[in-house]
């Protein structure tokens, strides 16, 4: 893994070591999108890896083709992470002002940080600016009324873990379904996570 992502999981497990602050402006708001937008990437795509290989599944990590298309595999899925994180906070914001001007400024205002800070690194491959690309388009036309409501944002990432994954195209199509519910029973946690920590009246406060 390269250091920017091996960066952001621990950014995300330092944090997980102290007690979660509310999220009440934009700044904060878009480091829990990236953070556990890398865990779940990161779990989603070596848990299956590790389901298909089995005991084999350390020496793959001697094979330098492998490791190359991981490392474009985990950046793309991220994007895609953040996408559908981003999404469903603005569901949530939605119960409190359903302006989807507003969300949408509110939600570029946490994420292209975070996007900016990331950059297009080497490992992600040509196609990574492709991906990014796709994360603003769809904050600018996404819809938010339902997008808090059960798994309704999180179509993304579940396409990306099926589509980037370094798996035959063979065994892909026998375990779609079994991975998209993989990575759709990861997000259970993050969002009662941001349920409990997003506090949106401060949000929209800061942001007016």
């Amino acid at each position: 893994m390269s250091l920017s992502f091996l960066k952001k999981v621990r950014d995300y497990l330092i944090r997980n070591t102290k007690k979660p602050e509310p999220i009440v402006d934009t700044d904060g708001l878009g480091v829990f999108i990236d953070t556990r937008s890398s865990l779940v990437a990161q779990s989603s795509l070596y848990g299956y890896i590790k389901t298909r290989a089995g005991t084999r599944f350390p020496e793959l990590f001697e094979n330098e083709e492998f490791l190359t298309s991981i490392n474009i595999a985990k950046w793309h899925i991220w994007a895609a992470c953040v996408s559908d994180l981003s999404v469903f906070a603005g569901g949530l914001v939605f119960f409190e002002d359903p302006d989807p001007a507003r969300i949408r400024q509110i939600l570029k205002s946490a994420v292209e940080p975070v996007l900016g800070r990331t950059g297009l690194p080497e490992e992600a491959g040509p196609d990574f600016a492709g991906s990014i690309e796709q994360v603003i388009i769809r904050l600018d036309s996404a819809e938010f009324s339902h997008a808090a409501e059960h798994e309704s944002a999180f179509t993304s990432s579940p396409d990306a873990l099926i589509h980037w994954s370094p798996i035959v195209d063979e065994l892909k199509a026998l375990d779609d379904e079994i991975v998209r519910n993989s990575i759709r029973f990861r997000w259970q946690e993050p969002r009662r996570e941001l349920r409990a920590l997003l506090k949106t009246q401060a949000l929209l406060m800061s942001h007016s």
